[in-house]
């Protein structure tokens, strides 16, 4: 059933072999974005949930994990139809120019084969674009649409994108990336002639039709079915079933502890326990601001350094592949937050963590370290380049990384890289306790914002008071919520299943515990579910108690 799967997956989304850099396939598709292809992939779906249901799930093992992830797979893509996402993709974080504007860069060539699967799959981008424009369209007509901010923001990066000479242009890349003369004059032929036009014609609908039709209210609950689909948005990414109110609580409680945690330290530097005080001078103090895009990249690269050398204090098994830390592309950086991407199976493209670079010289240096260890070492880095190098589990374990238990490994991972005595100073520690209370706010805002009648401002007020990041960054993650509703509780939600799975393991085990083998335990099996995560766990401390 697995197989099956995996194998109409990889058909219905070919960019996913690029990213994953899966061997024995083409690169020369993009997915059908038809509402039609949407549909017959739904009734699939359907399909494989009551296969699924008629399984008796496996009790242990790499099958366990197999069926576990699969099933929560199949059950969270049903769940969020309620939402209609695909007819309003309108945004910063997941929209065709962010996802594109990454996969065309890693875009294989210098081949005849790859040469004309570039000039294929990107020949197709047009059609792809305009298909979106008729989704959009019928968004509109179906009460479905983006917040209109969001939209001014998208206008604004598609822009950018449009204006970039061929040479830096991301869309451009397979070209500046061959030496092949004849293919690089038929692909920059494509780019000028049809991918550019195509993109223009995106832009001006959104301009001249789309932003008048677009909500001006803030939760998704302003769209039709919006309840349903924040609650179901919830389980999609942090893979718990909890209210919004639940998540609320959850957030203040978390707030609470880590808020006298940092107060400790804010007195220890700062002589005062006033945390937007301490947050205020983080920020503002030239002495802990970067000054220069150039510094603030090598803050982060050395604590990779750092990292690398320490793993073994924490890890059995370490991955294969690399992992580099480059500034965001111009048209992406004034609002993208940290992203991380995943190596090539066979490890020959590195993992990939963006930084933004953007006004640098206003950045705090307190969140960087934290923000490196989270996305590289031993965070994302480990969690999900582990999965793909593992050949033991099931593929669709490798390529299906649950949210909940990827960002919460994250975030597990910047209170390890403390206990591993990674950060340089008490500013630093200050900086990771922010970035965990940033995570902890991110439930409480989240659910304020769709659910609870927050404001944009009042969520970013809240933010302010915790965090050494400027009030414009602030701003550019509140619209990150506003966009991907439910996403942000995947952080904390996760860390804490984790951490009592931990907590657990250590209790039931007593000094037979093993931080080691415990996080072999914890990322065997790839981005499993987190129940099925706490019931693994559990069955290995009572077997080794």
């Amino acid at each position: 059933m697995a197989d099956r799967f995996l194998d109409e997956y990889l058909e219905r989304n070919p960019e996913a072999v690029t990213f994953y850099g899966i061997p024995g396939h083409r690169h020369d598709r993009l997915t059908d974005n038809s509402l039609a292809a949407r549909d017959t992939w739904r009734a699939l779906e359907d399909q494989w949930q009551r296969d699924l249901a008629a399984v008796q799930p496996p009790a242990s093992g790499t099958t366990a994990g197999t069926y576990a992830t699969h099933r929560e797979v199949i059950e969270a893509a049903i769940g969020t139809r309620p939402c209609e996402y695909e007819l309003w993709p309108v945004s910063q974080m997941q929209g065709w120019h962010t996802g594109y504007g990454y996969l065309v860069t890693i875009q294989p060539v210098g081949t005849a084969e790859a040469r004309q699967d570039a000039l294929t799959r990107w020949g197709a981008l047009p059609k792809y674009l305009d298909t979106e424009v008729a989704n959009l369209r019928e968004g509109i007509k179906r009460g479905y649409t983006a917040p209109k901010r969001n939209v001014q923001i998208v206008i604004g990066e598609i822009k950018t994108l449009v204006e970039m000479p061929a040479a830096t242009n991301p869309f451009a890349s397979p070209a500046t990336r061959d030496s092949d003369q004849a293919f690089k004059d038929a692909y920059l032929a494509l780019f000028n002639d049809q991918m550019l036009p195509a993109m223009r014609r995106y832009l001006a609908f959104l301009e001249n039709e789309y932003l008048a039709a677009a909500r001006t209210a803030t939760p998704v609950t302003a769209n039709p079915q919006g309840e349903a689909c924040y609650q179901a948005s919830i389980r999609n990414w942090s893979s718990t079933k909890r209210t919004p109110q639940e998540v609320h609580d959850i957030g203040r409680r978390e707030m609470d502890a880590l808020v006298t945690e940092m107060k400790a330290i804010g007195t220890k530097l700062f002589g005062t326990a006033d945390i937007p005080t301490v947050m205020q001078r983080l920020r503002t103090d030239k002495k802990y601001l970067f000054k220069s895009r150039e510094e603030l990249l090598a803050y982060s690269r050395a604590a990779l350094v750092r990292a690398k050398a320490a793993a073994p204090q924490a890890f059995n098994v370490m991955p294969k592949a690399d992992v580099t830390i480059e500034p965001y592309p111009a048209f992406r950086e004034r609002s993208a937050p940290g992203e991380y991407n995943p190596p090539s199976e066979d490890g020959k493209r590195p993992g990939l963590f963006y930084i933004s670079a953007y006004d640098a010289t206003k950045k705090s240096r307190a969140e960087d370290e934290s923000t490196a260890f989270h996305e590289t070492i031993p965070g994302h880095h480990f969690q999900i380049a582990l999965a793909v190098e593992n050949r033991r589990t099931h593929p669709i374990s490798r390529y299906f990384i649950n949210s909940g238990f990827s960002e919460g490994w994250g975030l597990y991972a910047e209170r390890l890289a403390d206990e591993m005595h990674l950060f340089t100073d008490d500013v630093d520690r200050l900086g990771m306790l922010s970035s965990q209370a940033w995570r902890a706010g991110r439930l409480v805002v989240d659910t304020g914002l769709h659910a609870l009648g927050w404001s944009r401002e009042q969520a970013i007020e809240y933010l302010v008071a915790i965090s050494p990041q400027s009030r414009e960054a602030v701003a550019a993650e509140v619209d990150r919520y506003i966009i991907m509703p439910g996403q942000a509780t995947a952080y904390m939600l996760g860390r804490i299943e984790i951490q009592a799975a931990r907590d657990d393991a250590k209790k039931a085990m007593g000094e037979r515990f093993d931080l080691k083998a415990f996080h072999d335990r914890v990322l065997e099996d790839g981005g499993v579910p987190l129940a099925y995560l706490r019931e693994k766990v559990a069955a290995w401390s009572r077997a080794g108690s």
